[in-house]
C-alpha cells in the first residue's frame, strides 16, 4: 500500500501540522462563508450563475465515473485552469498512458473554454468542473477521484483542495510552474500565502531556471528544478506531420511567405498596415483566432476597403494566385500544420493579454514576430534571447522587420536557426516530468529522511 510521507523538499511551516495561525489558515475558515455570499449573489451576476450552474451535478456525474474505474488501478487526476495549460499536460498524459499499465486518469478545469473544448478527451476516465474551493468540497472531491498522483499544470492554486490531497497522501507534482519578475507572488503578504501552498508539492517543474531559483530561494522548495516547456516534445511530434496542408503548400512554392496565426482585429490592423507599404510582398496567410462566419465576413470586407484579393481555404481551387491575393483560413485545425509553409511567422495576441503560441512556428525553424505584451510567455521570452524572435509596438516597427527578412539578407536564415535551436534545445521536457510522475504511481512516495528544518 502507497504511503504518505513529509517530503523534505521545502522548508516548514507545513500546513499539515498546528501552526500560528497565517493566511491559508484563515483562508479556509473564511471560504465557506464567501461561497454562501458568492451563491446568494448568483441570481444577480451572470458569471456567477453560470458558475455554480455548471457545477451543480459535478458530484453525481464525478460519482459514477470513478465508480467504473477498477480498484487497483493507478488514478492520475490532472489540474489546468484551462486550454493553453492541458496543452502542457496532453504529452505527460500520453507518455504516462503508454508506460502505466491500467492509469485511470481524471482531468478537471477551472475555466468554461477549457471544459468545453476538452470534456470529450478520449484519453480521460472523467473530464468535470473543480468544485468551488471550500474544504467540504475538495474532501469530497479528493474522496471520489482518490488520486495516487494529483499533478497541477503551471499555476490555479486552490488551498482547500491542495490540502484535502495531502492529507488523503497523495502525490503532488507542480508542472511547468512559472514565477514571472514583479507577479503577485513576490508581494509580502501574498509570499506568505503561497510558500505553505508550494510546499505540499513532492516535485516542483519549472519551465526556466530562474523560476526553480525563486522557489528554492524565495520559497524554501530546494527541490524545484528546471524540466522545461513539456509542450515542445509534442509540437516537436506534430511537426513531422505536415500532410493535411499538402495542398495549400503547392500554391506557395518558391515563394517567401508570412503566416500570421492567431489573429486578432488589432493584429490585423498592425499586419496589413505594414504589409501594404513593403515594396516586396511576401505571400500572406491570415489564420483568425476566431473563424465564425461573422469574423471572417469582417476581415473580408476590410481587405476589399483596402482593395486586397482575397481567397477562403475552403474555397482554394486552381485560380487563386499566392502572389496578389490573400488566403484567409476560415476552418479550424491547420494552423500548426500551416507553420510549415511559411518562410517566416507572425503570432497574434501580443497587442491584447498575451501573445499566442510562439512554439509552434518557431519549430519549423522560422523567424517569430509578435507584439508587445509576451511577459506572462516563457516560451517568447526565451525566442527573443535567442535571437530567434521579434517584437514590435507598431506598423512602422513590423515594417522594419518584414523589410530585414525579405530582403535576401540572411538575417532570416540567422533568427530561423536561432528559432529551430531554442526549440530543440529544450527537447526532453515531458519525459523528465513524467519519469518523477511514473514513479509515484507505480512505486509510491519514496520515504526520505526529514531535512533539519523539518524535524
Amino acid at each position: 500500500m502507497k504511503q504518505p510521507h513529509r517530503p523534505e523538499h521545502c522548508a516548514p511551516p507545513s500546513p499539515l501540522r498546528p501552526m500560528t495561525p497565517g493566511p491559508v489558515s484563515i483562508y479556509t475558515l473564511l471560504v465557506p462563508a464567501v461561497a454562501a455570499v458568492l451563491k446568494a449573489a448568483g441570481p444577480f451576476s451572470p458569471g456567477l450563475r453560470k458558475f455554480f450552474a455548471a457545477r451543480r451535478g459535478v458530484f453525481p456525474e464525478l460519482e459514477e465515473k470513478s465508480r467504473n474505474v477498477a480498484e487497483g488501478r493507478p488514478r492520475l487526476w490532472v489540474h489546468a485552469a484551462s486550454v493553453g495549460e492541458f496543452e502542457q499536460a496532453r504529452p505527460l498524459i500520453t507518455l504516462l498512458k503508454e508506460s502505466v499499465p491500467g492509469l485511470a486518469v481524471f482531468v478537471s478545469f477551472l475555466s468554461d473554454s477549457g471544459y468545453e473544448a476538452r470534456k470529450d478527451y478520449p484519453d480521460a476516465d472523467a473530464v468535470f468542473y473543480l468544485p468551488l474551493d471550500t474544504p467540504a468540497n475538495a474532501r469530497k472531491t479528493a474522496e471520489l477521484v482518490r488520486p495516487d498522483l494529483f499533478m497541477l499544470m503551471r499555476y490555479d492554486f486552490w488551498p482547500s483542495h491542495l490540502l484535502a490531497l495531502k492529507r488523503r497522501g497523495a502525490g503532488m507534482i507542480l508542472a511547468a510552474a512559472v514565477l514571472q519578475e514583479g507577479s503577485s507572488y513576490f508581494n509580502p503578504v501574498l509570499k506568505a500565502f503561497y510558500r505553505p501552498l508550494f510546499q505540499l508539492f513532492d516535485h516542483i517543474f519549472t519551465v526556466a531556471e530562474k523560476d526553480a531559483r525563486a522557489f528554492r530561494d524565495v520559497f524554501g522548495c530546494r527541490a524545484a528544478e528546471r524540466a522545461g516547456e513539456p509542450r515542445i516534445d509534442q509540437v516537436i511530434q506534430r511537426s513531422r506531420n505536415s500532410e493535411r496542408v499538402g495542398h495549400i503548400a503547392a500554391f506557395f512554392k518558391q515563394r517567401p511567405v508570412l503566416v500570421a496565426g492567431s489573429v486578432w482585429e488589432k493584429d490585423e490592423e498592425v499586419l496589413l498596415g505594414a504589409w501594404l507599404e513593403l515594396a516586396s510582398r511576401p505571400s500572406l496567410v491570415l489564420v483568425p483566432h476566431k473563424v465564425g462566419p461573422e469574423n471572417i465576413l469582417r476581415i473580408g470586407r476590410e481587405l476589399e476597403r483596402l482593395q486586397i484579393g482575397w481567397r477562403r481555404v475552403r474555397q482554394l481551387d486552381a485560380s487563386f494566385d499566392a502572389s496578389r491575393e490573400v488566403l484567409v483560413i476560415d476552418e479550424t485545425g491547420y494552423l500548426v500544420e500551416l507553420y510549415s509553409v511559411a518562410s517566416m511567422a507572425y503570432v497574434g495576441g501580443g497587442f491584447g493579454v498575451n501573445v499566442h503560441n510562439t512554439l509552434e512556428p518557431a519549430v519549423y525553424g522560422i523567424p517569430v514576430i509578435f507584439g508587445p505584451r509576451h511577459h506572462n510567455s516563457p516560451e517568447a521570452e526565451g525566442l527573443l534571447e535567442a535571437g530567434g524572435a521579434y517584437t514590435i509596438r507598431n506598423s512602422e516597427e513590423l515594417g522594419a522587420v518584414l523589410r530585414r527578412l525579405v530582403d535576401g539578407s540572411r538575417e532570416a536564415e540567422k533568427a530561423g536557426k536561432a528559432a529551430y535551436g531554442f526549440i530543440h534545445s529544450q527537447a526532453g521536457a515531458a519525459s523528465r516530468i513524467a519519469d518523477a510522475a511514473r514513479k509515484i504511481l507505480t512505486q509510491g512516495r519514496p520515504r526520505r529522511p526529514a531535512s533539519k528544518n523539518n524535524s
